[in-house]
């Protein structure tokens, strides 16, 4: 399942996370480390930081703070 997100700087939906990428946000706005969320997910935190800074760049964000906003924003 991919999400369309609409975020507060535009009115166009942005582009769509991959299912990876959502598990990961998930983990991470659940308050998991890299290392934590790599370790459960089977990836290394390379892996995750590289999901997550596209993440950030789909999506126009900066800080976790934000990136769990948006997860609690989708009930992931």
């Amino acid at each position: 399942m991919s999400l369309a997100l609409a975020t507060p700087h535009t009115e166009a939906p942005a582009p769509a996370l991959a299912p990876r990428e959502q598990e990961t946000l998930r983990h991470i706005a659940a308050g998991r480390t890299y290392v934590q969320t790599a370790r459960h997910m089977g990836l290394s935190k390379h892996t995750v930081d590289a999901y997550l800074r596209r993440i950030r760049a789909k999506l126009d964000i900066n800080t976790t703070a934000e990136l769990t906003r948006l997860a609690i924003s989708l009930g992931l």
